[in-house]
């Protein structure tokens, strides 16, 4: 990844490419670990703390007995695609030098509700993801084409989702 600075796309990726020689000599350092807390706020709202930030709220649609207050969790996944994919295609058009007008990554997915709902049996996740990214920029097709491989080739969590991870959930009484 190159140092352009901040020139392109207002992106300063000299603190990544420091990252990036540093996990070079030092592979260790790759290794992270990521966290979040969720509290329960009462009917189907909830409240998610990630560092020091305000809290990220969900709740359900009201077709789903909630009160329609934030998104709910499945939509914040597509979000959370949505989201790494900007910051992947912003980096990489940086460090490539393509300078973008806009950008928009618009995600969707078909979830059936039987196994959430204890209709039946099965997987209950999204059967399906489907993303659709729109880049302004005066860079030429094929350019536009490398750079939407490299993201996609990359993206934490567009690799989460499509790889099988091992959860392990426990439960602790207070």
């Amino acid at each position: 990844m190159s140092t352009q600075t901040a020139a392109t796309n207002d992106v300063d990726l000299s603190i990544i490419g420091e990252l990036a020689e540093k996990i070079q000599t030092e592979p260790a350092t790759a290794q992270t670990t990521w966290q979040a807390r969720t509290e329960w706020k009462g009917g189907f709202k909830s409240a998610s703390h990630v560092r020091d930030h305000a809290p990220i709220l969900t709740d359900e649609p009201e077709a789903l007995a909630g009160a329609n207050t934030a998104p709910n969790p499945v939509e914040l996944v597509l979000a959370a695609l949505g989201s790494c994919l900007t910051v992947g295609y912003a980096a990489a058009a940086t460090g490539q030098g393509i300078e973008l007008r806009s950008l928009e990554v618009d995600v969707k997915g078909d979830l059936d509700l039987h196994v959430f709902l204890g209709l039946r049996e099965g997987h209950a996740g999204y059967g399906n993801i489907e993303v659709t990214t729109s880049i302004d920029s005066d860079a030429d097709e094929s350019a536009l084409q490398a750079l939407h491989e490299a993201v996609i080739a990359t993206s934490p969590v567009g690799h989460t989702l499509e790889h099988p991870i091992e959860v392990r959930a426990r439960l602790t009484k207070v």
